[in-house]
C-alpha cells in the first residue's frame, strides 16, 4: 500500500502545472500551491492554455487517501482532453465521466469543482466550490458564492440543470484567488479555524505584490496560525492577476 501511495503521489505532483508553463501566459500573473495532508491528496488545480484562451480549474475530492488521488488524476486527464468544449456542456461531460469511473471502482468519492474560462480580460465562471475571491487593483475584495453555479461532481449522473455561469471582468491589477477548504478550515492548537476573513485580509494587504509573493505571504501566515497542530486536509491556493 505504501508503494502504491508513493506512485500516486508522484503522479499527482507530475501533472501539476509547472512554473514555466504559467509564465508563458502573457496576460496573467499566476502562482499556485498544493500540499497534501497525507501521502496522497484529493485536491486538484490546473491551468491550461490553448491559443488565446486559458482554462483554470480547482477542485476538492472528498477525503484524502489513494482513492481521492486516483479520482483527482482522472479529473485532470478528462479536463485536459475536453478543454475546448462549452463550459456548461463541459461540466456535464466531466460529471458523467467521473460518475461512471467512481461507480466502476466501487467508490463513494465525489468532488467540488469550479472552472474559469479566461479570454480577453473576461473570466467565465461555472461550477460549485468554495467562494471565489475577486480582488480589485487597490486590494478591495468581492466574494462570489458558487452554490448556484453547479453541483458536486460524481454524486449524481445528471447535473446539467444545476450548472450556471457568471462573468467577471478584470482590469489591470485585478485578479482572483481560488482555494480549498484545507486553508479556511485549518485549525490552530486551540481548535480555531483560519477562516475566510483572515485569508481575505492577508490577500488584500499584499495585493500590490506579484502573485508569487502573495502566495508566500498567505502560506506563511497560515503556517503561523497552524503552529504545531496536525494538518488534517490538503492545502491548495491559486492566485491570478491581470497584467
Amino acid at each position: 500500500m505504501s508503494a502504491e501511495l508513493e506512485v500516486t503521489r508522484r503522479l499527482q505532483q507530475m501533472i501539476l502545472p509547472k512554473d514555466e508553463e504559467l509564465r508563458q501566459i502573457s496576460t496573467l500573473d499566476i502562482a499556485g500551491f498544493m500540499e497534501p495532508a497525507s501521502d496522497v491528496g484529493g485536491d486538484y488545480y490546473d491551468v491550461l492554455q490553448h491559443d488565446q484562451a486559458v482554462k483554470i480549474g480547482i477542485g476538492d475530492v472528498t477525503g484524502p487517501g489513494l482513492e481521492s488521488g486516483v479520482v483527482m488524476i482522472m479529473l485532470q486527464t478528462a479536463i485536459r482532453t475536453l478543454m475546448m468544449q462549452d463550459p456548461v456542456k463541459f461540466l456535464d461531460v466531466i460529471n458523467r465521466t467521473i460518475y461512471d469511473n467512481v461507480k466502476r471502482i466501487n467508490s463513494d468519492k465525489n468532488l467540488t469543482l469550479i472552472l474559469l474560462n479566461y479570454q480577453q480580460n473576461c473570466l467565465r465562471l461555472s461550477g460549485q466550490h468554495e467562494s471565489v475571491i475577486v480582488v480589485r487593483s487597490q486590494g478591495e475584495i468581492e466574494l462570489i458564492d458558487t452554490i448556484d453555479l453547479g453541483f458536486s461532481i460524481g454524486l449524481d449522473e445528471e447535473i446539467i440543470d444545476f450548472i450556471a455561469e457568471k462573468e467577471i471582468y478584470l482590469n489591470t491589477g485585478d485578479g482572483v484567488v481560488l482555494y480549498t477548504d484545507g486553508i479556511t478550515e485549518a485549525e490552530n492548537e486551540v481548535g480555531e479555524f483560519y477562516g475566510l476573513e483572515r485569508l481575505c485580509e492577508v490577500i488584500s494587504q499584499h495585493w500590490s505584490k506579484p502573485s508569487q509573493e502573495i502566495k508566500k505571504a498567505v502560506i506563511e501566515n497560515l503556517r503561523n496560525h497552524i503552529g504545531r497542530q496536525k494538518v488534517y486536509d490538503d492545502i491548495t491556493l491559486l492566485i491570478l492577476k491581470q497584467k
